[in-house]
Protein backbone atom coordinates (compact mmCIF):
# COMPACT_ATOMS: atom_id res chain seq x y z
CA UNK A 1 0.00 0.00 0.00
CA UNK A 2 1.24 3.29 -1.13
CA UNK A 3 2.35 5.51 1.79
CA UNK A 4 2.46 9.49 2.12
CA UNK A 5 4.58 12.10 4.43
CA UNK A 6 2.26 14.87 5.89
CA UNK A 7 3.75 17.08 9.01
CA UNK A 8 6.74 14.46 9.18
CA UNK A 9 3.88 11.72 9.95
CA UNK A 10 4.01 8.95 7.30
CA UNK A 11 0.44 7.37 6.69
CA UNK A 12 -0.95 4.95 4.24
CA UNK A 13 -2.97 6.34 0.94
CA UNK A 14 -4.89 4.42 -1.38
CA UNK A 15 -3.31 5.18 -5.62
CA UNK A 16 -4.94 8.48 -5.85
CA UNK A 17 -3.54 10.10 -2.54
CA UNK A 18 -6.33 9.73 -0.36
CA UNK A 19 -6.04 8.61 3.25
CA UNK A 20 -6.89 5.16 3.96
CA UNK A 21 -7.11 5.30 7.50
CA UNK A 22 -8.65 9.13 8.56
CA UNK A 23 -8.10 8.63 11.94
CA UNK A 24 -4.24 9.63 11.28
CA UNK A 25 -5.22 12.96 10.05
CA UNK A 26 -4.48 15.91 11.84
CA UNK A 27 -5.25 19.60 11.14
CA UNK A 28 -1.57 20.66 10.27
CA UNK A 29 -1.10 18.23 7.74
CA UNK A 30 -4.58 20.06 6.42
CA UNK A 31 -1.81 22.79 4.89
CA UNK A 32 0.68 20.50 3.55
CA UNK A 33 -2.51 18.86 1.52
CA UNK A 34 -3.98 21.88 0.25
CA UNK A 35 -1.00 23.23 -0.99
CA UNK A 36 -0.09 19.76 -2.60
CA UNK A 37 -3.96 20.05 -4.02
CA UNK A 38 -3.04 23.50 -5.56
CA UNK A 39 -5.80 25.44 -3.12
CA UNK A 40 -3.11 27.43 -1.41
CA UNK A 41 -3.43 28.74 2.20
CA UNK A 42 -6.94 27.67 4.18
CA UNK A 43 -9.17 30.25 5.74
CA UNK A 44 -12.29 30.07 7.78
CA UNK A 45 -14.24 29.11 4.52
CA UNK A 46 -12.26 26.45 3.80
CA UNK A 47 -11.80 25.24 7.56
CA UNK A 48 -15.64 25.18 7.54
CA UNK A 49 -15.84 23.06 4.55
CA UNK A 50 -13.35 20.48 6.10
CA UNK A 51 -14.53 20.56 9.05
CA UNK A 52 -18.45 19.76 7.93
CA UNK A 53 -16.67 17.09 5.28
CA UNK A 54 -15.00 14.99 8.08
CA UNK A 55 -18.37 15.21 10.51
CA UNK A 56 -20.17 13.88 7.13
CA UNK A 57 -17.94 11.13 6.77
CA UNK A 58 -17.87 10.03 10.59
CA UNK A 59 -21.85 9.83 10.49
CA UNK A 60 -22.21 8.34 7.34
CA UNK A 61 -19.30 6.46 6.19
CA UNK A 62 -18.20 8.71 3.08
CA UNK A 63 -17.69 11.59 2.28
CA UNK A 64 -20.48 14.68 0.73
CA UNK A 65 -21.43 14.96 -2.84
CA UNK A 66 -21.06 18.44 -3.92
CA UNK A 67 -24.58 18.97 -4.11
CA UNK A 68 -25.24 17.40 -1.07
CA UNK A 69 -22.56 20.15 0.21
CA UNK A 70 -23.88 22.64 -1.19
CA UNK A 71 -27.17 22.29 0.43
CA UNK A 72 -25.84 21.41 4.13
CA UNK A 73 -22.48 22.79 4.72
CA UNK A 74 -23.74 26.45 4.66
CA UNK A 75 -21.51 27.27 1.59
CA UNK A 76 -22.94 27.69 -1.59
CA UNK A 77 -21.93 25.72 -4.78
CA UNK A 78 -20.52 28.63 -6.56
CA UNK A 79 -18.45 29.39 -3.47
CA UNK A 80 -17.36 25.82 -2.82
CA UNK A 81 -16.00 25.79 -6.86
CA UNK A 82 -14.18 29.43 -5.81
CA UNK A 83 -12.57 27.64 -2.72
CA UNK A 84 -11.98 24.51 -4.40
CA UNK A 85 -11.30 25.16 -8.04
CA UNK A 86 -10.05 21.30 -9.43
CA UNK A 87 -13.16 19.85 -7.81
CA UNK A 88 -15.02 20.28 -4.69
CA UNK A 89 -15.99 17.27 -2.84
CA UNK A 90 -12.72 15.55 -4.30
CA UNK A 91 -10.51 18.22 -3.27
CA UNK A 92 -11.98 19.09 -0.05
CA UNK A 93 -12.22 15.31 0.86
CA UNK A 94 -8.80 14.93 0.10
CA UNK A 95 -7.33 17.74 2.39
CA UNK A 96 -9.82 16.98 5.02
CA UNK A 97 -7.94 13.27 5.54
CA UNK A 98 -10.88 11.09 4.04
CA UNK A 99 -11.44 8.47 1.36
CA UNK A 100 -12.75 9.76 -1.83
CA UNK A 101 -16.29 10.41 -1.88
CA UNK A 102 -18.51 8.15 -3.77
CA UNK A 103 -19.36 9.10 -7.08
CA UNK A 104 -16.62 11.19 -7.59
CA UNK A 105 -14.00 10.58 -11.02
Amino acid sequence: MPTATYDGVTVPVDDEGFFTDPARWTEPMAAQLARASGVGTLPDRHWQVIRFMRTAYGTKGTGPTVRVLGKTSGVSVKELYQLFPKGPAKTAAKIAGIPKPRGCI
